[in-house]
C-alpha cells in the first residue's frame, strides 16, 4: 500500500512534495495510517488533534496515544480542547455539526497562523460508498452521487482510492496502533448500519463491488465537471449583474431545452431547497417570489431577478463585554484578550479594548456607513472603500460591519477603524479572530 500511496500522491498531488501539510488525527484506525503513509513517504507534516471531550477518559486516552506517537515519530503535534456539547447548545445544532465546525473552524486557524498550506483527511473509499448510498436514501441529484470530493479548498483527501480492508491489512502489517471509537459498533447511526450491513452484502454479491464503484464514480464526475463547463457558458448568456444581485434572462433560457436542469445548475449553490416551486416561478406573475437561506428569487416580467435576503441579513447580533465566541451570518468571531499583536492577517483584527464601548454590535453594512480606514486621515465612506478594493458586488452584499457606540471598529476581514488601532498608550488589547 505504501508504494500504491506514493505513486497516488505524485500523480495526482505532486505539490504535497514540497508544501507543509497538518494532518487531521484522531487516533482511529484512518487517521493513524495516514500519518504513518505520510511519513514514511517523506512528506513535511505536521499533526492537528481535536479531543471533542464528549467521550470522557476515551477522548483524552485519544488525545495521549497521538501525542505519543507524534514524540515517537519527532513531528509537531496541534492539540485543541473542545466544549462540544456547550457550543451545540448555545448555536443549536446537533452535536455532530458542532464537531464538524469546530473541526473546521480550528484547522483554518491553525494553516494560518503557522503557514501550513493543506490539511489531509482520512477519508478513505468505504467513507465514500457510504456517503454516496446515504444521498441516494435521501433523494439527491449528479452533485450528490459524484462522492467526496478528493480537494476542497485546503482540505486535501488523499486516501479516497484505497478501500478500510486495504488500510487495515496495512495497520496490521507495519503493527500500528489505533483507538477504537466505541460509537461506531452501534447501527443507531445510519452510516453505520450501512457500513455494517449493506456494503458487506453489496461485496458478497459482486466481489470487485468496490473497483466497479470507482470506476462508476469517476465516470460521473467527468459528467459532473462537464456540466460546470457548460454552466459556465450560459451563465455569460443568460445571466446580468443588476445593483442587488443577477438577473436571468427567460427569453433567453426558452432558447434552450431542458430549462429546470439549467436553473438549478445556475442556482444550486444560493441553498434553495423548495426546486418545484424555483421551476413554477417561470411561469408565475411578475411580483411572486421564493426565498433560501440566504437569497430571493423574484419573477419580474420575462426574467427571475436573484438577491440576497435583506430580511435575513438585517439581523443585529449584540456582542457583551464577557463574550468569548458569536454566531453571525458569515462564521464566528471569536474575542480574546492577548499581551502583543502577532502577524497581521485580514481574519484577525487587534483593537485597544479600552477604546470598545459595550455591546458591540455586528450588522449588514449600510448605505450611509463610514469609517476611518486604518492609516488614514480622513473618514471615507464604505461603498468608496469597497470599489477601491475592488470587491466583487457578491462580496459587497456579504460584507458586515462591527460597531461600537454606532461607530466601526471593523469591516469584518478588510480594515479596523484608526481610531481603534494600537497605539503605544494602548493597555488592553482585543483580538478578533473571524472563522469562516
Amino acid at each position: 500500500m505504501l508504494q500504491a500511496f506514493k505513486s497516488h500522491i505524485n500523480t495526482t498531488f505532486p505539490k504535497l512534495n514540497s508544501n507543509k501539510l497538518l494532518l487531521a488525527v484522531s487516533g482511529g484506525l484512518d487517521s493513524m495510517v495516514l500519518l504513518h503513509l505520510c511519513k514514511a513517504s517523506g512528506l513535511n507534516i505536521a499533526i492537528a488533534h481535536c479531543n471533542f471531550n464528549l467521550r470522557g477518559k476515551e477522548s483524552d486516552a485519544d488525545t495521549q496515544l497521538v501525542k505519543e506517537e507524534a514524540d515517537r515519530l519527532q513531528i509537531t503535534c496541534h492539540v485543541e480542547h473542545f466544549n462540544t456539547e456547550s457550543y451545540a447548545a448555545d448555536n443549536k445544532i446537533s452535536i455532530q455539526i458542532a464537531a464538524r465546525e469546530l473541526r473546521y473552524h480550528w484547522f483554518d486557524e491553525v494553516i494560518k497562523e503557522f503557514d501550513y498550506n493543506y490539511v489531509l483527511t482520512a477519508h478513505h473509499l468505504n467513507d465514500d460508498v457510504e456517503t454516496f448510498i446515504i444521498n441516494l436514501t435521501r433523494g439527491t441529484g449528479l452533485d450528490g452521487l459524484s462522492g467526496i470530493p478528493k480537494v476542497n479548498n485546503t482540505i486535501i483527501r488523499p486516501l479516497l482510492p484505497f478501500s478500510r480492508e486495504e488500510i487495515h491489512t496495512y495497520a496490521l502489517a507495519e503493527k500500528i496502533i489505533w483507538r477504537e471509537d466505541a460509537s461506531n459498533a452501534s447501527d443507531k447511526y445510519l452510516r453505520n448500519s450501512i457500513r455494517h450491513h449493506i456494503i458487506p452484502r453489496l461485496e458478497d454479491l459482486n466481489t470487485v463491488f468496490l473497483d466497479n464503484f470507482k470506476r462508476t464514480q469517476h465516470h460521473l464526475q467527468q459528467s459532473s465537471k462537464l456540466i460546470e463547463d457548460y454552466t459556465n457558458v450560459l451563465f455569460k448568456t443568460l445571466v446580468t449583474h443588476t445593483d442587488k444581485g443577477f438577473s436571468i434572462s427567460l427569453t433567453k433560457l426558452n432558447d434552450f431545452e431542458n430549462h429546470d436542469a439549467i436553473l438549478y445548475q445556475l442556482l444550486k449553490a444560493f441553498k434553495f431547497k423548495d426546486w418545484s416551486s424555483v421551476y413554477a416561478l417561470k411561469d408565475a406573475q411578475s411580483g411572486k417570489q421564493i426565498f433560501s437561506e440566504t437569497h430571493r428569487l423574484i419573477k419580474h416580467q420575462n426574467a427571475l431577478l436573484l438577491s440576497v435576503n435583506e430580511e435575513l441579513h438585517s439581523e443585529i447580533v449584540t456582542v457583551e463585554a464577557e463574550t468569548k465566541t458569536v454566531s453571525f451570518p458569515l462564521g464566528i468571531l471569536e474575542f480574546n484578550k492577548v499581551e502583543a499583536l502577532a502577524k497581521l492577517k485580514k481574519h484577525i483584527a487587534y483593537v485597544d479594548a479600552d477604546a470598545l464601548q459595550y455591546p458591540l454590535t455586528i450588522r449588514r453594512w449600510q448605505a450611509g456607513d463610514n469609517f476611518q480606514p486604518f492609516g488614514m486621515k480622513g473618514k471615507k465612506k464604505l461603498s468608496d472603500f469597497f470599489k477601491d478594493e475592488k470587491l466583487s458586488l457578491p462580496q459587497k452584499e456579504n460584507s458586515y460591519v462591527l460597531t461600537s457606540n454606532n461607530r466601526i471598529v471593523w469591516v469584518i476581514g478588510h480594515r479596523i477603524d484608526h481610531r481603534f488601532r494600537i497605539t503605544k498608550l494602548t493597555k488592553h488589547i482585543t483580538q478578533i479572530v473571524w472563522h469562516f
